[in-house]
């Protein structure tokens, strides 16, 4: 398997769950990782651990909707290792509501500009100094609501498949110019983002059914594999691919299902 030794990676959304997760796994193989996020303290916490065992890591802090903060984050990165080789687009926020319950700023404007404006801001920055190079991996943390749209999660769907779109069209421009860029779709999983996506009780009765166990490591194992074999996408768990499948193929049997799912969920919220 190919080896990531030294090379260098910037995560954003770095202090909790899948990013923290990643980089101390992209520590592990020997490489220079950077990592970005507002809550410094996190990030700082995160570094000390990494080089207490052994590897290299710095904390820069960001707010990711702040054009200023990200021109300053890769600045920074290519003025400290001259290059990327690894940008993972991880930072995201979720909302999990009825639609006319959401609000204009948070669940609107500021989720959509976090899951996509900033995440096409970001690689839009790195972008010119992979390409310079004539290398360089994109992998961006999307979800499988990028696929699957369905009732509660309607902003953040939105706003998921917007960031799929991107992917793949991003992929298919820079392909032969020998920039990688790929996709991870993962299904729910234990992390701190879980925590703050709302407290519908809707989505609470679905989520205790599905008996997710999906950890946040685990994901993270899987995003380190697809650095090291590059592919253009990844969906997690397998099963949620003939989910997306049944979407794709019968969305009228989707439609269905969340025909009924409102019609007896809706008042009990």
């Amino acid at each position: 398997m190919p080896k990531l030794e030294n090379k260098v990676v910037l995560i954003t959304g770095a202090s909790s769950g899948f990013g923290e997760d990643a980089a101390m796994l992209f520590a592990q193989e020997g490489c220079r990782v950077v990592l970005a996020a507002r809550r410094m303290d996190r990030l700082q916490n995160l570094a000390e651990r990494i080089q207490s065992a052994g590897g290299e890591a710095i904390a820069i802090p960001v707010d990711i909707v702040n054009s200023a903060d990200v021109d300053n984050m890769v600045k920074t990165t290519l003025d400290l290792y001259g290059h990327i080789d690894i940008l993972f687009n991880n930072a995201g926020i979720g909302r999990v509501e009825w639609f006319e319950n959401h609000s204009l700023e948070r669940d609107l404007d500021t989720l959509v500009h976090v899951n996509l404006i900033s995440l096409m801001q970001v690689t839009r920055v790195v972008l010119p100094h992979m390409l310079a190079r004539g290398e360089g991996h994109i992998i961006n943390m999307i979800s499988v609501a990028g696929l699957l749209a369905t009732p509660l999660i309607t902003s953040y769907a939105a706003s998921k498949h917007g960031a799929r779109g991107f992917t793949d069209a991003l992929r298919r421009e820079v392909a032969p110019l020998g920039i990688k860029v790929s996709g991870i779709y993962p299904g729910p999983a234990s992390t701190e983002f879980g925590q703050h996506v709302g407290k519908n009780e809707a989505y609470r009765s679905v989520r205790s059914r599905l008996k997710i166990h999906m950890s946040s490591s685990y994901v993270a194992r899987r995003v380190v594999d697809v650095a090291k074999r590059p592919r253009r996408s990844l969906i997690i768990p397998w099963w949620f691919r003939i989910l997306a499948m049944i979407e794709a193929i019968f969305p009228v049997l989707v439609d269905w299902i969340s025909y009924y799912f409102t019609k007896k969920k809706h008042k009990m919220d």
